[in-house]
């Protein structure tokens, strides 16, 4: 298919009036990316049953492609948006490892009671590696973001790249197949993650949440004590995009997102504070004391304690899984196993030996 509209170029901070033609961004080995402008008055977008896209196009291309004089250029667009206002300039895009069309429209929206908390409670985020993310509210919620089966689509794919590589020969690096492996594994991921941002935040809002807690896990991701758990984390989680993800919706909503230390609480016994004797064995924190509990959501609630001594009573955790397309809550959770034995060692984050580090290119 024909890259047909062009585009408005910007000169300076001035917007040109002669039309530019569409550029490729990268280069050939890589996968190249074929993008374009269109200014802000120069097309429509509309939505309902048949959603289009319009965009004017030259004189020469309307000769070429036997358009009439008043024609524009016309084509089917997906999905649905999130905000509605003021247009900006549209940005068309070509992928060709992916070899797909995407448009990206910025708008201006009004103000927005989104942006008022309804109420002043808090919440604690734990970021784990089988769950992708456990939180706690001061009003006694808790959330569970399953991450296993999104973690094994990864492994597989990566496991295929290993695959792929080893077939090159010795003059090459990579090859189209390889590169479009890695895209679909980073677009797969980030789009389960911009899932759960979204599908977390706008749990919070309704809870009245206005400050959410993320553990600064700074030295986690430089040494970690597991080599599974550190792919997990470096390549998998990609933290840093998270907590930018995270801060940006959170700004919708008017929530304020605070990083604090959360070290040892993924050890420590809500019921009697012990840290060294407990033992964690997967999703499981067991103590001496007699406690035992889900890992991740004892951490997320010990994290909210440091920061607030105010914890409504527990209620039962919603646990939600990936279906590709969202986030969905499931109804039959996973029972919480103890397998653990006297002599199995217990993590501890803080005194993780660095010399097992696996490292691995990260896709962030």
């Amino acid at each position: 298919m024909a890259i047909i509209p062009l585009a408005q170029r910007e000169v300076a901070g001035e917007l040109d009036e002669r039309p530019s033609p569409p550029g490729y961004w990268g280069n050939e080995d890589d996968g190249r990316v074929l993008r374009t402008y269109v200014r802000n008055d120069q097309y429509t977008l509309e939505y309902g049953e048949r959603s289009r896209l319009e965009v004017p196009i030259g004189s020469d291309l309307k000769d070429e492609y036997g358009f009439g004089y008043r024609e524009r250029l016309r084509l089917e667009v997906a999905g649905d948006p999130k905000w509605r206002g003021e247009q900006g300039r549209l940005e068309l895009v070509y992928d060709e490892l992916a070899d797909a069309f995407r448009a990206f429209q910025p708008v201006t929206v009004p103000d927005s009671r989104l942006d008022s908390p309804l109420a002043s409670h808090e919440a604690a985020l734990d970021v784990g590696a089988n769950n992708l993310v456990a939180c706690t509210v001061s009003t006694g919620s808790q959330l569970l973001y399953d991450g296993r089966d999104l973690f094994e689509q990864f492994r597989e794919t990566t496991e295929k790249i290993a695959h792929y590589q080893s077939l090159l020969d010795d003059q090459r690096t990579s090859s189209e197949r390889i590169e479009r492996l890695y895209r679909k594994r980073t677009n797969r991921r980030d789009h389960a993650q911009d899932g759960l941002v979204r599908d977390l935040v706008e749990r919070l809002y309704d809870e009245g949440v206005s400050t959410l807690y993320v553990g600064d896990i700074t030295d986690v991701l430089s040494t970690h004590w597991s080599p599974v758990v550190n792919e997990k984390i470096h390549n998998f989680w990609a933290f840093s995009r998270f907590i930018d993800r995270l801060d940006s919706v959170c700004e919708e909503y008017g929530i304020t997102v605070e990083e604090e230390s959360e070290a040892w609480t993924s050890q420590e016994c809500p019921e009697c504070g012990e840290r060294k004797e407990t033992v964690r064995h997967e999703d499981t924190l067991t103590c001496p004391c007699g406690f035992e509990g889900h890992a991740d959501l004892v951490a997320s609630a010990s994290f909210l304690r440091r920061q607030n001594n105010a914890v409504g009573s527990m209620a039962r955790p919603v646990y939600l899984k990936w279906t590709n397309h969202e986030w969905r809550e499931d109804q039959s959770p996973p029972s919480i196993a103890v397998e653990t034995t006297a002599n199995e060692e217990y993590t501890d984050r803080s005194t993780a030996s660095s010399g097992n580090i696996a490292h691995g290119n990260s896709d962030d």
